[in-house]
């Protein structure tokens, strides 16, 4: 190695560190904006909601330990929108989840009519909430469509949103409108699964249901899981459209854990409504953690 080489080296060493350097820099930079976003809006609020679940009032802020969730705990309202929160999404997550999979492997088959179909289900996608309220409103009424068809077919009119009725009125409204998106999530997820796997299993006289339990379910588990969560997320967020059909104090039924913590904000109640939001928090981690290891061990032989 000559001696103009031996000198040449300590420079680029130094240009690849200023280099790295900038990198690192200019990576920063661009980082920032979304740092300080999740920072302020989302990681701060939370902090603030512990602080307050912590304390007997935000003014006085004496810390009372574990008070507030033990009074929340004995909490009868609490109880029953616990109850029916979890009793809607036992409900509505796996139909969401099972028949969004069945309409995907029915458009799979190209069948007639097979791009209204998938109209009529990702229409919901495009109109605003308060217009579907609206249209479930005039069906759903005590003088509405659907009960004007059952008079004429011999039957009583059902006060739908005003009895025991109005868990199964929500699971529709919550169906029709989160359908049309995991419906595309699987076509998208069938569609990748690999042909040759699918021709050998053709070839080895494979029935359909044993080719979709034993190849395609397995390929489809990371979709299964996003989707999952997704709905039990959106099944969390169903009060949007129920305070719209109901208002603030729904029938007993569809009494959700965010109509109590909405009510307990305009009472100005923080410390009950972070409480109740924390409780909420961890017991979703609990359960997507728990999807995230399931999905972990179906999948691993696919991943491999």
């Amino acid at each position: 190695m000559s001696k103009k080489q031996k000198i040449k080296q300590p420079k680029n060493h130094i240009k690849t560190s200023r280099r790295t350097r900038k990198l690192k820099i200019s990576s920063g930079a661009f980082l920032a904006p979304s740092f300080i976003g999740v920072m302020m809006f989302f990681i701060l609020p939370f902090l603030v909601i512990i602080y307050y679940s912590l304390v007997d009032n935000p003014i006085s802020g004496n810390f009372v330990f574990l008070d507030n969730f033990i009074s929340i705990m004995n909490n009868s309202a609490f109880n029953r929108a616990v109850h029916n929160t979890f009793t809607f999404s036992i409900v509505a997550v796996p139909l969401a989840v099972v028949l969004s999979l069945l309409l995907a492997i029915v458009l799979e088959a190209k069948l007639p009519f097979r791009s209204q179909f998938r109209t009529f289900f990702l229409s919901p996608m495009m109109v605003p909430v308060a217009s579907i309220v609206l249209i479930w409103q005039v069906l759903f009424h005590y003088n509405g469509t659907v009960n004007e068809i059952l008079v004429k077919l011999g039957g009583d009119k059902i006060d739908w949103l005003k009895s025991d009725y109005a868990l199964v009125v929500v699971v529709i409204l919550f169906l029709w409108k989160n359908l049309g998106y995991n419906m595309i999530l699987f076509m998208a997820a069938l569609a990748s699964v690999p042909k040759d796997i699918l021709e050998v299993a053709t070839l080895e006289s494979a029935t359909p249901l044993q080719t979709f339990f034993h190849i395609k379910i397995r390929y489809l588990s990371s979709t299964i899981l996003f989707v999952t969560i997704m709905s039990l997320i959106n099944s969390f967020k169903v009060f949007r459209e129920v305070y719209l059909l109901t208002d603030d104090y729904p029938y007993d039924s569809i009494y959700t854990l965010q109509h109590f913590m909405n009510n307990k904000f305009r009472t100005l109640d923080y410390q009950t409504l972070s409480a109740a939001a924390i409780l909420m928090s961890l017991v979703m981690i609990v359960i997507i953690g728990i999807l995230f290891i399931a999905e972990d061990r179906f999948g691993k032989d696919v991943e491999g």
